[in-house]
């Protein structure tokens, strides 16, 4: 069947195409099918979608991202051929029987979800057999070689430091102060990031408030050779590309499978050219690692595979029963940011950034054991690490003398009061982390929480425990209704309770 190519501006999955409900009759394919498409350059397999009103008979709608990648021209004449199953999915029906995958199987679902012969909802299938199933150790070191082997890698000639968070707790900007106190003593640190999957921010995210984040492996190297640091998004690198793909798929199912996790972070990692790396496991309730258990338990599996890959990595269990500093949300965020690049900033944002530096500092041989963390205290105070962080800033092409106040937050606010006076008690991660989503966060940059009292804050009746920033009126009423809802801050008084009650017998 020929067709006349059609731009369709809307967003949907990546090699995704739209039929003519007709044309797909005639042809036999239904919604989610593949289809074949010949073009003068090459062939490609796409998903269809089927609609009676964006194409008409005859067409077949292409969206601007394949228009790009594939140079269509609009009006050109391509035609379609009945295309397989891809083999993958037999390995991923294997896979669902409980049966372990082999290095080819894993490879060839991967390539698969590269090359766009996998449906997003084959992809779904995919991560929740991790999600439920599991992977073993092998099985996770083929996936990860797998993300590597199938898209580019870049090499910097000498050793590359980097600190990556597994996320879970909400307001952890602290990479915004690691990458120039670390770049400022001299090591050589290009901090790639994913955007937010589970949380209200991303340090991409957060970053991109600032400057811009999407870059080509050129143009990363070029920032680094000026600056000894960066601060972008992984997924315009091409670096295990798979991963972004795969990222689209966990983002609305809100599930990140350890396995999955895993193989993400160090195989971007290991295309970056990274050969030394601190990783920050949040522990705490409302968290990823509930428990020291499940971390030290995740740490062993990580350390194991990043050896294997040749990147020597140190774990750093981190307290997170509640919030990194006070704010949640890109552009509240990245104020925090700068005002602790700037002297100021809470206690609990300047110790946990310093502190992770601070290993990266003795990984780089720069400071000795035990050290660490007082010379990154000595960078940060001493304005390096600020001046540092103008010059990243400026290499991606920021403002370097942006400050705090220039940065725009969302106009609609709404408060969360105590009702009565106490001590909070109890900040509940989850219901921050829902309550900033619901605001907008992280798509609308200055959506988000500030929380003003922590745990140990006293308060009194009437006391702004919470604001919530949206960029739109309605979200705003979403993210009050939630917070109202869940509680996401307990306050209570230092006499808990009375026994026995009046009225009874003591």
């Amino acid at each position: 069947m020929k067709l006349k190519v059609k731009l369709v501006d809307i967003l949907t999955g990546y090699k995704v195409v739209l039929l003519n409900k007709s044309d797909a009759m005639n042809f036999g394919v239904r919604p989610h099918d593949r289809i074949k498409i010949k073009t003068a350059q090459k062939d490609l397999t796409a998903i269809v979608n089927i609609t009676d009103s964006y194409v008409e008979q005859g067409e077949i709608g292409i969206t601007p991202t394949m228009k790009e990648i594939f140079n269509f021209q609009i009006g050109d004449t391509v035609e379609i051929v009945a295309t397989s199953i891809p083999l993958s999915m037999e390995y991923i029906h294997k896979k669902m029987a409980g049966k372990s995958l082999n290095q080819k199987e894993i490879y060839t679902i991967i390539k698969d979800i590269v090359e766009g012969n996998l449906s997003e909802l084959e992809i779904a299938a995919f991560v929740l057999e991790q999600q439920f199933l599991g992977m073993n150790t092998d099985e996770i070191e083929y996936l990860t070689r797998s993300m590597v082997e199938t898209g580019e890698k870049i090499d910097f000639d000498e050793p590359a430091f980097d600190k990556h968070s597994i996320g879970g707790v909400p307001g952890n900007k602290v990479s915004l102060l690691i990458v120039p106190i670390v770049a400022a003593a001299g090591l050589l640190i290009p901090k790639t990031s994913s955007k937010a999957i589970t949380s209200p921010s991303g340090t991409a995210d957060t970053m991109e408030v600032l400057a811009p984040v999407s870059f080509n492996a050129e143009e990363l190297k070029g920032i680094v050779k000026k600056t000894r640091g960066a601060i972008i998004w992984g997924g315009s690198l091409n670096l295990a590309p798979a991963d972004d793909l795969i990222i689209q798929v966990e983002h609305p199912l809100r599930i990140d499978p350890t396995s999955q996790m895993i193989a993400s972070i160090i195989a971007k990692k290991h295309s970056v050219g990274i050969d030394n790396m601190v990783l920050d496991i949040p522990v705490g309730a409302g968290t990823k690692m509930e428990t020291m258990e499940e971390a030290e338990k995740f740490a062993n599996l990580f350390v194991e595979i990043a050896k294997r890959l040749k990147i020597t990595t140190y774990c750093a269990f981190t307290y997170a029963g509640q919030p990194v500093g006070h704010a949640v949300g890109p552009a509240l965020e990245a104020k925090e940011a700068l005002e602790a690049l700037m002297g100021g900033g809470p206690t609990s944002l300047f110790e946990k950034a310093t502190g992770l530096a601070g290993l990266l500092l003795e990984l780089g041989g720069v400071a000795q054991e035990n050290r660490g963390q007082e010379y990154a205290k000595e960078i940060l105070r001493s304005g390096k690490a600020l001046k540092k962080m103008r010059e990243i800033i400026e290499a991606q092409g920021g403002d370097p003398n942006i400050k705090p106040e220039d940065i725009p937050i969302g106009e609609h606010v709404a408060s969360l009061e105590a009702k009565a006076d106490g001590y909070v008690t109890q900040v509940n991660n989850r219901s921050i982390t829902k309550i900033a989503q619901a605001a907008g966060a992280p798509r609308d940059k200055g959506a988000g929480v500030v929380l003003h009292h922590k745990i140990g804050y006293k308060v009194s009746r009437g006391d702004t425990l919470l604001n919530i920033y949206a960029e739109k009126e309605s979200k705003l009423h979403e993210a009050t209704a939630i917070a109202t809802r869940t509680m996401p801050i307990i306050v209570e008084g230092m006499l808990l309770q009375k026994y026995p009650k009046f009225g009874g017998k003591i």
